[in-house]
């Protein structure tokens, strides 16, 4: 079973990814900024992290830098979800795998991490 890393400051949004990855058999962590899904990587090793783009303390360009610097983490796919900064993941093919505008269709999201999860 995959485990999937959530990076969103709106608790609600984190939430409700959660439980529909969850229904679809992965299992979730969360963090609530790029700071702080560093430090979950450290003990955590998830197949594929989405990540909000607006955060406080580490937006989601910031810490998708961060990660594509870490050689333990560097491959993992990362889906940006954002309200109006998706086209700059589109932008970024270096950091992100796939962007999603906000608000996003949960459907097309899960098909987007089966893809990349193969």
């Amino acid at each position: 079973m995959a485990t999937i890393l959530v990076v969103d400051d709106e608790y609600l949004i984190a939430d409700i990814l959660a439980y529909a990855l969850e229904d679809e058999g992965f299992m979730v962590v969360t963090a609530g900024n790029g700071k702080k899904a560093l430090e979950v990587l450290e003990r955590e090793r998830p197949s594929l992290i989405i990540t909000d783009f607006m955060m406080p303390v580490m937006d989601g360009e910031e810490f998708a830098e961060a990660v594509r610097a870490l050689p333990a983490v560097k491959h993992l796919p990362i889906i940006l979800i954002s309200g109006a900064q998706a086209h700059i993941g589109m932008q970024r093919s270096d950091l992100f795998d796939a962007a999603l505008d906000k608000p996003f269709d949960i459907n097309k999201l899960i098909t987007k991490v089966k893809e990349l999860l193969g």
